[in-house]
């Protein structure tokens, strides 16, 4: 077995594809039935599936992105439409903060 890709539930998957495309790299790629998906280096395929309901709740899954330097990194994110959701912390493992995407789904921005 293996992970082919990450889905995550969307109001816009192609805006939401693009934000990610933006931060990780890779081109987005709009499918049919209003889905959407990037091929980010590094990552597995992160496909966006359209859903009429909204995000409720907190995340039970979780992106940790590792970046060279968690504040730039947090400063890219920000400018692209994420918000931030934590401070910066730093604990045996490292540094992290944890932001939101332009639709709540909560990741975090990680350097060890």
């Amino acid at each position: 077995m293996r992970l082919s890709q990450i889905v995550i539930d969307s109001a816009d998957p192609r805006a939401l594809s693009r934000f990610w495309s933006a931060l990780l790299g890779g081109e987005p790629h709009d499918r049919a039935r209003g889905w959407s998906h990037v091929d980010a280096p590094g990552f597995p395929r992160l496909a966006f599936q359209p859903v009429p309901e909204p995000r409720a709740g907190k995340n039970r899954l979780h992106l940790d992105v590792a970046v060279a330097d968690v504040p730039a990194g947090v400063a890219r994110a920000l400018e692209l439409g994420a918000t931030a959701a934590g401070p910066l912390t730093s604990d045996d493992q490292g540094a992290y903060r944890t932001l939101r995407d332009p639709e709540g789904n909560e990741f975090c921005l990680v350097c060890p």
